[in-house]
């Protein structure tokens, strides 16, 4: 029988916010995790929306673990109370993560008053799974645990979702998203700043595409100088286009470099080798399924990248990324700067 699919961190934001857009309140909420997106999304709607405005004077609070003067013993009793001239008192308490001692929570989890609604939010990390507190969480409420997006395809489903909610309802054509994905990444936050921003420019009324030319007028990622465009310029062996793309960005530090490029590269290269190992005939059917792709859009890359780098090459270009990720860290390197590791990448994959 196969394993039940894990939920990633999105499923279970949606389906908390849509329990509590139902009516169905739990005393409860553990949020905790290294990604602060989605653990400010469930807390803010709780905080703006279970409380009317003349209820929240009195059963409204905010406190922070952080803060010197709050302990986990002053949460808990606060959370005994009842609430005042309203049907709930809700307590939030961010930064979570530091409190010195949470048992006086845990105790509190063994009977919670159901009157309360407890917001705990633990950033910039999770509370040992073993603990007390995480399994009384999920037992007399919701706990959600907010991992970051590490690939690629997570942030641009990330991406496609978010632009397509019905407030929105915009689309965004797939190299678009990848070039989006590729420059700002995992940050969730900049990356729903950034799209709010494209979003806001469509007039009332018009259609909602986004497109590289919309990317390039409102963010400024250029259409014509991006990660992808260099990656294609590699992938083709076109000499000319990508030291022009370098030199670009050597002249325009803001624009990512090096370090937008190693990622991307890596994960390309690193895929391309697995086609090697691809069932004849290789096609992009096979490749698609190789490669674990949900569509054949891309595929004719990895098929030209094949014929410009045996497997061989490819295993020494993943070595050299590898190398050139390690020295723009300061490892082994002690003066070479980005813009001379880029030109020593572009040189050594092309030749």
């Amino acid at each position: 029988m196969a394993a039940a699919r894990k939920q990633s961190t999105a499923d279970v934001c949606h389906s908390i916010l849509s329990e509590l857009q139902a009516g169905k309140v739990a005393p409860v909420y553990l949020l905790m995790g290294a990604e602060s997106y989605y653990i400010d999304k469930v807390s803010e709607w709780i905080q703006n929306n279970l409380l009317n405005e003349d209820e929240k004077d009195f059963n409204l609070s905010i406190v922070y673990g952080s803060d010197n003067t709050t302990n986990a013993q002053q949460i808990a009793d606060n959370a005994r109370r009842y609430p005042i001239m309203a049907e709930r008192q809700v307590l939030i308490v961010r930064d979570a993560q530091g409190l010195k001692n949470l048992e006086p929570l845990e105790k509190y989890m063994e009977k919670p008053v159901p009157t309360t609604v407890l917001v705990i939010c633990y950033m910039n990390g999770t509370i040992d799974s073993r603990k007390k507190i995480v399994t009384r969480a999920a037992q007399v409420g919701r706990l959600m645990v907010s991992d970051p997006l590490r690939y690629d395809r997570e942030i641009i489903s990330f991406v496609n979702e978010y632009i397509s909610q019905p407030e929105y309802n915009a689309t965004i054509d797939a190299r678009s998203a990848e070039l989006l994905a590729a420059h700002i990444g995992s940050d969730l936050k900049r990356l729903s700043s950034e799209l709010d921003k494209l979003l806001l420019s469509f007039a009332p009324g018009a259609p909602r595409k986004i497109t590289q030319d919309l990317i390039e007028q409102k963010i400024g990622i250029s259409k014509q100088y991006n990660v992808f465009e260099m990656r294609d310029a590699l992938i083709n062996k076109d000499a000319l286009k990508a030291h022009r793309i370098a030199k670009y960005y050597c002249s325009n530090p803001k624009a990512g470099g090096l370090f937008a490029l190693l990622p991307l590269t890596f994960s390309f290269f690193q895929n391309l080798m697995l086609c090697y190992y691809t069932p004849k005939p290789v096609n992009e059917n096979a490749i698609m399924a190789q490669l674990g792709l949900k569509s054949t859009w891309g595929t004719k890359d990895y098929i030209t990248a094949m014929n410009n780098f045996p497997a061989r090459k490819t295993i020494q270009i993943i070595s050299k990324l590898r190398e050139i990720d390690a020295r723009s860290k300061g490892l082994d390197n002690a003066s070479t700067q980005p813009d001379e590791l880029l030109k020593e990448l572009v040189s050594f994959i092309l030749h």
